[in-house]
């Protein structure tokens, strides 16, 4: 109950142990056996990217059956590692496409290599941080001038990148405010296309059809042309490759279109949302380029 500036529960315990969390906690056990199960399935190749401050891996995983020839994909989350709904959202991803009996994937995976980052950053992760590293920095205000002394978990996946380049990226991440599931553009990026912009539409518009729990009339204001802030992830990758780049936001508390009273915005519909979202990629995974 909220009263009066103070939250206060009330509950008789069935354990011996309580938790309380703003939303569903993604400890890095769960992280690493998460990396570990995905490693198990041939389609997937695991590696590190590099080290965080800390020390942490900075964990990979490619999906597919080959880059050559096929689009590429990435996928990252928890850049705010307090958000910690996108790394549900991924292990909804990986085990839509993991899963061999699965003929859209299977379809998509014949045409498309997939780059999973599912922690951006680990050692916020860990120290129980919601929006920094062990630097203090937000990594989300990084990707246009990030060093290895002070946003590593960036400059690491931005280096890869330009390795493999780019073809569609999603930035998955949760909003403590907003109680909707919705996608934040690259509209006011210098070099932005109507080639660009009609995919962004036609990817809202797919996703609108296939999840209930997506929407696309709340969401953040659009960028005025030319303005876009390039240290973020989204509006830097789509400047950088003249890709479809997205960002997606989720709500801690709720959906309030299709809303639960019982359970909320959960991680069972954070993994639904994300097989969603893999299946609007799908239907338009030819037109990327």
């Amino acid at each position: 109950m909220y009263e009066d500036g103070e939250l206060t529960w009330s509950v008789i315990p069935e354990q011996d142990s309580l938790y309380f969390a703003y939303f569903a906690p993604y400890s890095m056990e769960r992280h690493a056996d998460l990396i570990a199960d995905a490693a198990a399935s041939p389609l997937v190749q695991t590696s590190v990217l590099g080290h965080t401050l800390d020390g942490q891996d900075m964990d990979l995983v490619e999906v597919g059956y080959g880059s050559e020839g096929r689009k590429k994909i990435w996928l990252i989350a928890r850049q705010h590692p307090g958000e910690t709904m996108a790394e549900w959202w991924m292990e909804g991803a990986l085990g839509f496409l993991l899963d061999e009996d699965n003929p859209v994937a299977r379809q998509l995976l014949d045409k498309a290599h997939f780059y999973i980052v599912p922690n951006m950053n680990p050692d916020g992760s860990r120290r129980g941080d919601l929006r920094t590293n062990a630097a203090g920095a937000n990594l989300n205000r990084e990707w246009k001038d990030t060093t290895m002394d002070r946003s590593p978990e960036a400059y690491l996946v931005r280096e890869k990148m330009q390795q493999t380049g780019v073809d569609f990226h999603l930035d998955v991440h949760g909003d403590e405010d907003l109680p909707y599931n919705f996608v934040a553009g690259f509209e006011g990026v210098p070099s932005v296309t109507d080639k660009q912009l009609q995919l962004l539409d036609r990817y809202q518009m797919t996703l609108c059809a296939l999840s209930p729990d997506f929407q696309r009339e709340q969401g953040y204001p659009v960028d005025a042309p030319g303005t876009a802030n390039l240290e973020k992830c989204t509006d830097y990758t789509a400047e950088t490759f003249g890709c479809l780049a997205m960002t997606l936001e989720m709500p801690f508390k709720d959906n309030a279109d299709l809303p639960d009273e019982e359970w909320g915005w959960s991680p069972e519909r954070c993994r639904y949302l994300a097989e969603s979202c893999l299946g609007a990629l799908a239907q338009m995974v030819d037109d990327l380029r």
